[in-house]
């Protein structure tokens, strides 16, 4: 929080494309992309196979170190930590007093006036600046008891004026989530003030998902994934009116990636309960999952979790109806089409949940509309593919299954498949 901050600038080739942070030990793809170590081994252990930066597959997941990006940048550190020094006595005044002003505008919270916008922004901004900010918030007594009981008595009053404090509420809520060690106590927070004349901490929650800015929509999307703990919270958060439909508002292809994810990830956390999964076939979820399986722009992230949010809804026969649907709207691709195209080239897990589906609908119930879809996106010769890959027992052993099902037409769907690769046939 010193003056330093004011005045130094990250040469944007220092920073990782991954976290965005300095990179520590800066190692180079066979792309030509470089990234902090940490960052890209991490991606790759997730499963993922391409670049992050250009989505290309990487053909090897070998990087080498870039020696000459770290000797820039130890430089450019060591210069900087020579400048900090010249303000170090000045920072740790300046710090102690911002977090003097903090603590005040925290008093100020149980005192509503005009101003509670304005000063809720600074704390949001404090928040913001680092994580030793957010680790004093959280500490601080009552802080988020004080956050809780002032969400839960916001969405009533004045709209635009308080869905504006609900915005900044939510965000500093979201802020703290990583500081919070259990989670547990800030759902057993909002809960508690939702309903039973106690106040609407979901009721306020609702009213940003559908009023707030895109930001504020997040942090609410994510507040909301994180007490969904336990199936009595999943129920009470996914059957209050409102939570689902603007979920699922936040999943149209339009929407900015981050909003997407935020939206898919809840949605997946809320939709345990079988009655959960049940309305959300009937709100329409499955036509708008297969839309974004069929955007090209969609992210890998956002292909994982809609393939994992269709798995969960294929598990109820609602889900499999509409899977299996082999209409076509407005010229789409039908669910089961798309999902066989996003069988390969996204990620490990994208390719798990893939099969799962297909294996649920094609071979555990034998959907004979979604077996005739699979054959007519010629799936088997991806299921083929996928089988000589170094794919997971799991996976081999439901494609094998998968096989079984198309065997008396499997010559006719290989002859469309030109190779000359001998296929050795599980069957």
């Amino acid at each position: 929080m010193g003056r330093d901050d004011l005045y130094i600038t990250v040469p944007s080739f220092f920073r990782c494309p991954i976290s965005l942070d300095v990179m520590k030990s800066p190692v180079s793809l066979c792309t030509g992309v470089t990234y902090d170590r940490a960052s890209i081994q991490r991606w790759l252990d997730d499963g993922n196979n391409t670049c992050p930066a250009t989505m290309q597959v990487l053909p090897s997941k070998d990087f080498v170190p870039n020696r000459t990006l770290h000797r820039l940048i130890q430089i450019w550190s060591d210069s900087v930590r020579l400048q900090r020094d010249g303000f170090q006595s000045d920072s740790i005044s300046n710090s102690a007093a911002v977090k003097d002003q903090v603590v005040e505008l925290i008093q100020q919270m149980d005192r509503p006036s005009s101003s509670s916008v304005d000063s809720l922004g600074k704390i949001v901004r404090f928040a913001e600046k680092s994580e030793e900010n957010r680790k004093f918030l959280a500490k601080s007594d009552g802080f988020l008891a004080l956050l809780v009981e002032a969400l839960g008595s916001g969405n009533a009053g004045d709209g635009g004026h308080n869905v504006r404090i609900l915005e900044q509420i939510v965000r500093i809520i979201h802020f703290l989530m990583g500081e919070i060690q259990q989670c547990d106590e800030l759902m057993r927070l909002i809960l508690k003030k939702t309903g039973a004349g106690g106040g609407d901490c979901l009721g306020s929650l609702v009213l940003v998902l559908q009023q707030g800015s895109a930001e504020s929509r997040i942090s609410s999307a994510r507040v909301l994934e994180s007490i969904a703990g336990s199936a009595e919270s999943k129920l009470l958060i996914a059957e209050r009116d409102g939570v689902l439909p603007e979920l699922l508002k936040l999943t149209s292809p339009e929407k900015h990636s981050l909003l997407i994810e935020a939206g898919l990830s809840c949605l997946i956390a809320v939709s345990v309960p079988k009655r959960v999964k049940v309305k959300l076939v009937q709100l329409g979820a499955v036509m708008s999952l297969s839309k974004l399986l069929s955007d090209s722009n969609s992210t890998t992230a956002t292909i994982e979790k809609v393939l994992k949010l269709l798995e969960t809804v294929s598990s109820v026969k609602e889900g499999r109806a509409k899977i299996c649907e082999a209409e076509k709207e407005e010229g789409g691709d039908c669910c089961v089409s798309a999902i066989v195209q996003r069988l390969l080239k996204v990620s490990s897990s994208a390719t798990e949940h893939a099969v799962t589906i297909l294996w649920s609908v094609c071979y555990l119930f034998k959907e004979r509309s979604a077996q005739e879809a699979v054959t007519k996106a010629n799936g088997l010769t991806k299921i083929l593919l996928l089988m000589q890959s170094n794919c997971s027992p799991c996976v081999r052993q439901m494609s094998a299954d998968l096989l079984k099902i198309f065997r008396v037409n499997s010559k006719s769907a290989i002859s469309c498949y030109d190779t000359k690769t001998t296929h050795i046939m599980p069957f």
